[in-house]
């Protein structure tokens, strides 16, 4: 939640930042995942590892990202991260 409040003061105001939070945390489709192992998978920029920690964990089906970071997970052979651009997830969802 912290990395969304932030990118969200970036571009638009702390006050929009702290309504959206506020709406994701008592969303009923929230999930909320503590990763008990961190796989350190991504070198260039070890701050993202959280991500795919949290994707791990929560056995999701996509990984959605605009960072080219992520890239480097498509040529990982274990474990298996489906690391789609939002365009890729637009089309999934809605053919």
């Amino acid at each position: 939640m912290l990395e969304y409040e932030e990118k969200l003061i970036e571009f638009y105001s702390k006050k929009t930042a702290d309504l959206v939070t506020s709406i994701l945390s008592i969303a009923p489709n929230t999930v909320f995942i503590e990763p008990f192992y961190q796989w350190n998978l991504i070198d260039q920029d070890p701050d993202d590892n959280k991500f795919v920690d949290c994707y791990i964990s929560a056995n999701a089906q996509f990984l959605v990202t605009q960072d080219k970071h992520f890239e480097i997970l498509k040529k990982i052979e274990f474990p298996i991260i489906n690391v789609v651009s939002l365009a890729e997830f637009k089309k999934i969802l809605f053919g």
